[in-house]
């Protein structure tokens, strides 16, 4: 369960991180409202929140939440950019899930 709870808080704090990019982005580079910097500074606070909500070192979360933010930023690149993902960015981004996995889960008593 916890495994399941980890991943679960990895996901949405890479979905808060990455519409909190996602939308100023749109404002400087397509011209949509500069109001859309008030929910990217709410989702960009919403992130920090909920990377502290981890119960380990914050390095290792940090490091580990790494390589969820690749796997979902691939996500993104094909449902909101509509961009399908290569099969070497497929192969990356479960390489990147793996080393997640291994850094959050492995037994720490070796």
């Amino acid at each position: 369960m916890f495994e399941l709870k980890t991943v679960a808080l990895f996901l949405l704090t890479a979905i808060a991180e990455i519409v909190g990019c996602y939308l100023p982005y749109l404002w400087l580079k397509q011209d949509k409202s500069i109001w859309l910097l008030l929910p990217a500074a709410i989702s960009l606070a919403l992130f920090a929140w909920l990377l502290s909500l981890h119960p380990t070192a914050a390095g290792r979360v940090y490091a580990a939440y790494g390589g969820v933010y690749v796997f979902v930023a691939l996500l993104w690149l094909w449902l909101v950019d509509g961009i399908k993902p290569t099969g070497w960015d497929i192969a990356g981004g479960l390489i990147a899930l793996t080393g997640m996995a291994i850094i959050m889960f492995a037994p720490r008593g070796l």
